[in-house]
């Protein structure tokens, strides 16, 4: 590959051209996961929210949302390669671990993530972040 395919960011750590639409696909399911949350109304499902009044939680989540979606933005497009494959990388292992987190919840009443476009958002964002995983952590073949 060229100086231009590959950023080396670290012992063995490298972004390459697949992290150049890997952590698009991934971030915008992402988003549209975070929009069917509202119409799921995710808030309900969420420790400190749940116990609010409805209309409180309900803008408190979607509020929130507004520094979380910058800093993942700010951080996953960064000027330095090692600040944005650490967002990356931090983003892809989050994706990972949420999914988890909605399998651990999906026998709670409240849960409603259960048609085909929640299920594909929540689970299919497996795929592009464990391959985004690979695609960065991958033995540098130098």
């Amino acid at each position: 590959m060229g100086a231009d395919a590959v950023n080396t960011v670290g012992s063995g750590m490298r972004a390459s051209r697949a992290d150049g639409w890997l952590f698009p696909l991934l971030f915008a399911m992402f988003l549209a996961h975070e929009m069917d949350a509202v119409a799921q109304h995710e808030w309900r499902l969420l420790y400190v929210l749940r116990s609010m009044p409805e209309p409180i939680a309900q803008h408190a989540f979607v509020l929130l949302h507004v520094p979380l979606v910058a800093f993942l933005a700010w951080f996953g497009w960064h000027a330095n390669a090692a600040v944005r494959t650490a967002a990356r990388l931090g983003m892809a292992g989050f994706m990972v671990i949420h999914a988890g987190l909605h399998w651990r919840l999906s026998a709670d009443p409240l849960y409603t993530f259960h048609d085909p476009a929640s299920v594909f958002l929540v689970y299919g964002s497996i795929v592009p972040a464990i391959a985004l995983i690979v695609s960065i952590i991958r033995p540098s073949s130098q």
